[in-house]
This record gives C-alpha cells, structure tokens and sequence, in this order.
C-alpha cells in the first residue's frame, strides 16, 4: 500500500502536460519520474484520452508488464478484447455511461466526475487479474475544449474475492479518486455473494424450489435471502432489483 497522497501526481500531471494536448512528454521529466516510480509501487497503470476525440494521447509505461501491450500500442478498444466474458456486459455498460457523463460535462462546459469499479482484465501472462478502473472525466479549453479521460489500472488480487460482487461509484466525490483499501472497494456491494448468486437465479427465470436444489439448501434458506434483498433495496418485488442492477451495470 502507499500514501493516498501520491494520487496528487496525477493533478500535477494534468496540469504540467495538458498545455502541449499530452504529446512530446520526456519520459526523463522529473514529474514522470516520480508518476512511474508511484506506478511500480502500486501495480498501475494509467492513460489520459481525449473522451471528444476518441483517442489515446499518453500511456504510461506500466501497460505492457500488466496487461502485455506497449504504451504506444494500446487502443481503446483493447479492453473489450481483454475483459473476462463474465464482465463484458458490465464493461459496455459502464462504457456507456462514461461516454454519456464526459458528454454532459462538454454541454455544462465545466465540472468533473469520477466512475469507478473493477473487472477481471487478462494480464500479462494471459491469466485474468482484478483490475480497479478508476475514470476521472474533466471538462477543460485547454490546449482545446473537450472532455479529457484520465484511466487509473489497478491490480486489486490483492483484495477480498469478490467473484459476483462489485465495487461500484458514480459521481464527483473526488475521495473516490486515490489508491484503494478494503473500505472504498466495498462501496457499491449492496449484496453478498450468495445474493447476487440468488439474484441471477431468479433472473434466469428459476423458481425458489430449483434454486434451493441448485444450490444445495432449504426454500427456507432461499425465501430467507429474497427478504434480506428487498429489505437492503427498498424495493417491492426483485424484478425491480434486477432492473436497478442492470441500469447500474451490476448485473
């Protein structure tokens, strides 16, 4: 782990680099120094795209020991190509909602927001790893007017196994935008594991009979879970569960 502070490198990135759009950076500037020396501490990786654009200006050096693709090599649409098959509908949802925010902000001609959560990302030796996403979106005229994309990787294997469950923030609490611990990642899990196992089961159209025998306990058991997810949601009916996941990109 290392000081949240360091996150600030960051600020002081966009800040040294946006007047030159992001190109020409000398990998020897004492400030990309330190941004790589913070990325080998923390396993990361970052890159900085014009979200108007559509395009990747700079890749730190990092991406092609986590996920085996040189900075210069990295596209945007490499990640659908690399995300585990489970997380793909999240990630395109997710991208969605991206695309909708950074659009907002370019309309508002100001402001920032952040989008946060994880996926399972093959890494550089083909397996899949947990990767923190953290999207920090800010409107800005300079060196043009658009909305510019800084993309903080993480690897979070590290942290609790979460196979069904997920970090999840959407806003502009700039609190969310720092090297992670065990009490951000929680924020968005709603759920357990069991119950978003349940949640799914309903969703395939299982009745809570066949869930029980699937998974090896009683109706009780089951009923006994649907009540605890209604009562966290606040919501009447599951149907209206599985709703909200998927607008959240949760399920």
């Amino acid at each position: 782990m290392t000081d949240n502070q360091d996150y600030n490198l960051f600020f002081q990135f966009i800040e040294a680099f946006s007047p030159v759009g992001f190109s020409g950076i000398d990998p020897r500037h004492p400030l990309m120094v330190k941004l790589e020396q913070m990325m080998d501490r923390n396993d990361q990786f970052f890159y900085l795209a014009d979200t108007i654009r559509m395009k990747i200006l700079f890749t730190s050096n990092r991406s092609n020991a986590m996920i085996g693709v040189s900075p210069e090599d990295l596209s945007l649409d490499h990640f659908m190509e690399a995300t585990h098959p489970e997380d793909i509908q999240r990630l395109s949802l997710g991208r969605v909602k991206l695309i909708k925010r950074a659009q907002d902000l370019y309309i508002a001609e100001k402001g920032s927001a952040i989008l946060s959560t994880n996926f399972k990302i093959r890494n550089a030796g083909g397996n899949y790893s947990d990767f923190l996403v953290q999207n920090y979106l800010f409107f800005t005229t300079i060196p043009h007017k658009t909305v510019f994309l800084l993309k903080v990787h993480t690897n979070i294997d590290w942290s609790k196994k979460t196979k069904l469950c997920f970090h999840y923030y959407l806003g502009n609490d700039l609190s969310f935008f720092r090297y992670p611990d065990e009490e951000m990642l929680d924020t968005g899990r709603f759920f357990s594991v069991r119950e978003i196992e349940i949640i799914r089961l309903v969703e395939s159209g299982l009745s809570t009979k066949k869930i029980a025998e699937k998974l090896f306990l009683s109706p009780y058991t089951i009923n006994t879970h649907r009540g605890n997810i209604l009562q966290k949601s606040g919501k009447a009916h599951l149907s209206e569960v599985i709703y909200d996941l998927h607008e959240r990109g949760l399920l």
